[in-house]
């Protein structure tokens, strides 16, 4: 699927992105998404520092920083770390631009966090592993990762066709294409206008499976701690649609494998 290759996150993460991405109070703003969130990140990062990659427009990290733990970001897009400013500056949560991939900010943590599906943004496999040993490089010994994520959907794929239709309601429409073969989905997202005139924001990814993602964190010198179904502890069972995933280096390591 060349759409994928082709579709840069720079390109992507623009500035009219920027200032559409937040929704206060609905959707992934909405209180009761938002404060487990934040009520789970700041128990685990506890008397230490917290560094969100992929930060955007800080949905989490302001309230993380707002509950006193110390929060830096690493962010791609300048446009979202514009959107950011207007909330913070740099003095409360200090940003690197670069990617999370391979990006270091400055200090040691106890906590690294990716929400939202985010790691899936990277599109190779290298590309996500590599991530899991820059979480690693930046923790002090016994600190954790977090990541949530969706399980990849392949049930709804009917045979024969590449396209799900995941979420309809009255001015929104989203879908998901799929190559099975490289992992990637690209997600379109249409919504109309009163007139009925649609915009169509789509985004590429690529999906892993939670023993696939536990690989990649081993290879970096991580070990799976914890795995529920949301971020109040719900189980995670065959059925669960997402996942946090609590990784944690062992006591008495330092750095990843490189």
């Amino acid at each position: 699927m060349a759409i994928v290759r082709n579709m840069r996150q720079e390109e992507i993460w623009n500035a009219d992105t920027a200032q559409r991405y937040d929704t206060p109070g609905t959707g992934m703003f909405a209180p009761e998404v938002l404060v487990p969130t934040v009520d789970r990140l700041a128990d685990l990062a506890g008397e230490g520092r917290a560094l969100e990659f992929a930060i955007g427009t800080g949905r989490v990290a302001v309230p993380l920083a707002e509950r006193g733990v110390p929060v830096t970001g690493i962010e791609l897009s300048r446009p979202m770390i514009d959107q950011l400013r207007k909330k913070v500056d740099a003095t409360k949560i200090p940003v690197v631009v670069g990617d999370m991939a391979t990006a270091v900010a400055p200090g040691e943590y106890t906590l690294v966090y990716l929400v939202y599906n985010t790691i899936s943004n990277l599109l190779t496999q290298a590309e996500q592993v590599a991530c899991f040993r820059n979480a690693a490089r930046h923790l002090t010994p016994g600190g954790r990762f977090v990541i949530e994520l969706g399980v990849p959907e392949l049930r709804e794929l009917p045979p024969g066709q590449q396209a799900v239709v995941w979420h309809c309601e009255p001015g929104y429409i989203g879908l998901d294409t799929y190559d099975v073969l490289r992992q990637h989905i690209v997600s379109h997202h249409f919504r109309f206008d009163e007139s009925g005139q649609a915009r169509l924001f789509r985004s590429p990814h690529r999906y892993i499976w939670p023993a696939e993602l536990d690989l990649m964190a081993e290879l970096a010198g991580f070990e799976l701690e914890a795995r529920h179904a949301d971020w109040t502890g719900t189980e995670f069972t065959a059925e669960s649609r997402s996942h946090v995933s609590v990784y944690r280096i062992p006591t008495g390591s330092r750095t990843a494998p490189r």
